[in-house]
């Protein structure tokens, strides 16, 4: 056989598979913000197709004695608005991340999509595969991937208390990025968050929210109330008590604190009351701490805030210490 018969005959030289759409991004080196905290930011923690990127920041404290535990934050702004980095207008910027930090606590503070980008349960697949993410590079993180707890305030309370409440739905695990980690929390802090949305009374939202570019994206006949708006644009009892905590409450819940001003005129604190007598109900430990004076967002009582926020963390220093969540297994 000739040389040129051999290169006619032999196989041609195939080009090795592209590698899969990524899942996630990876983690990067962190940036040094202050004598508490190193940051990790722009973590691109999971890729939904024809959605933005899905990203967070993972404030780390600078001095860590072994594995530390990890707090998720979770934004409000009705399901329809803010982002990882906003804090409420009444929060001093970075505080939470801040001082879970100087407790010696990490904070992912991550984005999840908004209801006119996808209806629920996107939002809570969103959070759960941040918290897959975060178990599955614990180690590179230096954090306890046993000890994790969620904090939200208003929609992220709402969030923060049906993460809490589903760590052992695998129905509502979503395949949103890293896959064979448990989204469970064990221990939950919620702001102001709604647990019934059928219970909810029409928002008096303030002046100038719901219009121009927000209201242009609203399709014609869809409901701008956020409860319906999580849900599709429909008011369907069905739909929206699928979408409420309240819905999901077992003895196997972690335990919770809820903080809720009494002066409230955008989730009132029945809400919360709700939520914590169905808790106590269930045989799940939880605490309701009532803000006298305070508003949503805890307007009108900025006074107590450095104190609330402080009972916040303390509460997750207890809850997320070694030898409580050894004693609680």
């Amino acid at each position: 056989m000739t040389p040129e018969t051999t290169a006619t005959t032999e196989s041609p030289r195939r080009r090795p598979a592209p590698p899969p759409f990524p899942a996630f991004g990876p983690l990067g080196d962190p940036e040094e913000v202050s004598g508490h905290s190193l940051v990790h930011r722009e973590v691109s923690y999971a890729i939904a197709v024809g959605f933005r990127r899905l990203a967070m920041d993972i404030w780390l404290p600078r001095e860590a004695n072994g594995p530390v535990p990890l707090v998720v934050w979770i934004h409000g702004g009705a399901f329809q608005l803010g982002d990882r980095r906003e804090l409420p207008p009444t929060f001093a910027p970075d505080s939470v991340f801040r001082l879970l930090n100087e407790a010696g606590i990490a904070c992912a503070t991550v984005d999840y999509r908004h209801a006119l980008e996808a209806p629920f349960p996107a939002q809570l697949h969103d959070i759960k595969a941040a918290v897959r993410y975060l178990r599955g590079h614990a180690g590179a993180l230096g954090i306890d991937p046993g000890r994790i707890g969620a904090w939200g305030e208003s929609a992220g309370g709402h969030l923060a208390a049906l993460l809490g409440l589903t760590g052992d739905r695998a129905d509502l695990e979503g395949g949103l990025g890293v896959q064979g980690q448990s989204s469970a929390v064990s221990a939950v802090v919620d702001f102001y968050g709604v647990s019934s949305l059928p219970d909810m009374p029409p928002m008096n939202t303030p002046p100038g929210l719901m219009s121009g570019p927000l209201m242009a994206a609203v399709p014609p006949g869809m409901s701008t109330e956020p409860g319906p708006m999580l849900v599709g644009g429909i008011a369907d009892p069905a739909l929206l008590a699928a979408a409420s905590p309240l819905g999901y409450i077992t003895a196997g819940a972690p335990p919770y604190l809820l903080i809720h001003g009494d002066s409230d005129g955008l989730v009132p604190l029945s809400q919360s009351e709700l939520l914590s007598d169905a808790l106590t109900n269930a045989g799940v430990r939880n605490d309701l701490i009532t803000v006298e004076g305070g508003d949503h967002c805890f307007f009108f009582a900025e006074d107590q805030l450095d104190g609330i926020l402080r009972t916040a963390v303390d509460y997750f220093t207890r809850e997320l210490s070694p030898r409580t969540h050894t004693s609680s297994q």
